[in-house]
């Protein structure tokens, strides 16, 4: 992973110098709330419904055990004694002092961490695919790319102050686990006719208010290019995006009024200028970045894939438990004898996404001992070890019972991405984690849940889907009747490659019929759907109104 060099390590503590005097100066009364701001916004810092809450970057979602241990001890010390682990692969503590914000930071740069443009409108942090670098169906590592976009748009003077937040996603594998579709810029990792591999690039993509998927507006860009042509959408949206509604001021509002075809147009002549400039990458450019992320020195005993894969099936063969998890939880690695292996932030009980920092610790443990000392964190709000011995995976198994991360649910309907809600979120409309837990304890038959098959349930609890509740293949949202909470469901979103927005199913419902209007929707999958279908299969087939006619049946 990417090291700091003395230039980036200054940079980031003269950074927190600058925020401890602007932090000295509000509580002095020196900075009016408004003025304090955008200053707190760029550094990270939100005001929620009942405290502060501090939002730290994760580079596209890779970190290292040392800073997994701070994180673990920042929480214990500076808050509640846990982290929530979000889908930007940040992760967020909800109850800091607003005087202590200076020192976590000062702390997070000792391990080479920040919480820089992790809101306020500007470039946010750049997200990947986390199982780059290892995943069996990758093109290409999508992390170089990544941090090449990551030291471009940090501190970018022209982009500091842009008409709304930025979001950009790359990922380099077969199987879209970055959502690159509904970013304001997706980047995919193609190879052309030639072998050559380079850049598609999708713009105007985004959830919210007002959910778009993005259009294709580059079928192939050479890699030399990567930052000069991000640069020519970023001026023109700078220019022209929306600034009078904030509503209204996202790209995708912009791509949509002027079509494709207009903005591309419009795209190619920025870049003429733009085109062949200082911001070209060379070569020596691509491959320092590809230094950071060489792989690691693989154990020979293990790169005997037949014989590991041999030994692995008997043992889980002697146990059904093992066999689940090993199914459910591992994927392929490109690398013989070793796996990448999803541990499943998931468990009934507490909230998706969140870790203790007991836990946390205890992954970082795991990663030195089993791994290389790496950590990533997932879109779906779990953490991945992604370089295990297949030897190793029936230790690691028992290890990750004991800290309650080994529910073998992973891509399946109790594997809940969940925004923090009401609980916390002070532009939430409804609570979302009592309605995840809810719909954990109603479908706690896991052999059902496996004979559902993989289903995507999100769960939102406002309009700014932080939940990504509009490409759940089974989606929540919170709204506010009255003042009274209750929940709106769509069906039949996705957040692959063939990309889809949810459908709402009808008028909304109380938080304590929602597990049964859930359970009600997979009975009618179950009824509907033919041998080998998934929950998706079947709503592309068959419709929204079987289900309709189900929910709301007339007693």
């Amino acid at each position: 992973m990417y090291r700091y060099d003395d230039y980036d390590q200054r940079l980031i503590e003269e950074r927190v110098q600058q925020f401890r005097g602007q932090v000295e100066r509000f509580a002095a009364g020196e900075l009016t709330p408004q003025q304090f701001l955008p200053l707190r916004l760029q550094n990270g810092l939100y005001k929620q419904r009942l405290a502060y809450m501090l939002r730290i970057a994760i580079p596209y979602g890779t970190l290292n055990s040392t800073q997994l241990r701070k994180l673990a001890d920042i929480s214990r010390r500076y808050d509640k004694g846990y982290g929530h682990f979000s889908t930007r692969q940040n992760m967020q503590l909800n109850w800091p002092e607003l005087e202590d914000v200076p020192n976590i930071l000062a702390e997070l740069a000792t391990v080479q961490m920040h919480a820089i443009q992790t809101s306020g409108n500007c470039i946010r942090n750049t997200t990947a695919d986390h199982f780059s670098g290892v995943a069996f169906d990758e093109v290409e590592d999508a992390r170089p790319y990544c941090e090449i976009i990551r030291q471009w748009s940090t501190f970018h003077p022209e982009f500091a102050f842009l008409p709304r937040k930025f979001k950009i996603a790359v990922c380099g594998s077969a199987q879209d686990r970055a959502a690159i579709h509904v970013h304001d810029i997706g980047i995919e990792i193609v190879r052309n006719d030639s072998g050559e591999t380079g850049f598609k690039i999708m713009p105007g993509g985004g959830l919210g208010r007002t959910p778009v998927i993005a259009e294709t507006i580059c079928e192939f860009l050479p890699k030399q290019h990567l930052l000069t042509y991000l640069e020519a959408i970023l001026r023109v949206y700078n220019q022209l995006g929306r600034r009078d509604n904030k509503f209204k001021a996202r790209i995708k509002i912009l791509v949509k009024a002027m079509g494709i075809d207009a903005f591309r147009e419009r795209v190619e002549a920025e870049w003429k200028q733009l085109k062949d400039g200082p911001n070209t990458l060379t070569d020596e450019a691509i491959a320092h970045a590809k230094s950071f992320f060489k792989p690691p020195t693989y154990v020979a005993v293990a790169l005997d894939g037949a014989a590991a894969d041999a030994a692995l099936n008997q043992q889980a063969s002697a146990n059904a438990a093992f066999a689940r998890w090993l199914k459910h939880n591992t994927a392929p690695h490109k690398q013989p004898g070793y796996a990448i292996v999803t541990l499943s932030l998931k468990q009934t009980g507490f909230a998706p996404g969140d870790a203790t920092a007991e836990q946390m610790e205890a992954v970082a443990a795991l990663a030195d001992r089993y791994g290389f000392g790496e950590i990533r964190v997932s879109h779906h709000q779990n953490l991945v070890l992604p370089d295990i011995r297949k030897e190793d995976l029936p230790s690691l198994w028992e290890t990750l019972k004991v800290i309650g991360f080994a529910t073998p649910n992973i891509g399946f309907l109790t594997d809940i991405i969940c925004c923090p809600g009401g609980d916390y979120c002070s532009l939430a409309n409804a609570k979302s984690i009592p309605v995840a837990e809810a719909i954990q304890r109603r479908f706690d038959d896991i052999d059902y849940v496996f004979d559902l098959g993989e289903l995507d349930l999100n769960i939102s609890g406002c309009m700014n889907a932080c939940g990504h509740h509009h490409v759940g293949h089974i989606g929540i949202l919170g709204v506010d009747k009255k003042g009274e909470e209750f929940y709106q469901i769509s069906l039949g979103g996705n957040q692959g490659k063939d990309a889809s927005l949810g459908q709402i199913l009808g008028p909304s419902f109380s938080q304590a019929d929602v597990p049964e209007v859930v359970a009600t929707i997979l009975r009618t999958y179950v009824d509907q759907r033919t041998e080998e279908e998934t929950f998706l299969d079947t709503f592309r087939r068959i419709g929204l109104e079987p289900f309709k006619e189900r929910v709301y049946v007339k007693s």
